[in-house]
């Protein structure tokens, strides 16, 4: 657990040196509530994967990692309406079908 306090004291000295405390005081509840499931999320998502590397085939977990990279792309395009270009696209057809060669 030392090494979650390190990056907690390293986390709050890069705030307070910055000078951003300030900026809390003006985050409504809903922001701190975001903030906290992300922080969950973020921590259960870390612990899922090293368990999947303990388990796993690190060349078949890595791969699935990655996958979230083009799932971010497409949920953008579905949820935000956002465009994309077509270099964008291919990319993310790659990173999804190398995801498919690696795991099957």
């Amino acid at each position: 657990m030392w090494w979650l306090y390190a990056l907690l004291s390293t986390m709050w000295g890069i705030v307070l040196a910055r000078g951003e405390s300030k900026a809390i005081a003006t985050l409504s509840k809903q922001n701190l509530i975001f903030l906290v499931i992300s922080g969950l999320a973020t921590g259960l998502s870390w612990i899922f994967y090293f368990k999947a590397l303990q388990i796993g085939k690190v060349s078949q977990v890595a791969p699935v990692d990655k996958l979230s990279v083009a799932l971010t792309i497409v949920l953008s395009i579905i949820f935000l309406g956002e465009r994309i270009n077509f270099q964008t696209a291919i990319g993310a057809l790659l990173i999804i079908a190398g995801t498919i060669v690696l795991i099957v």
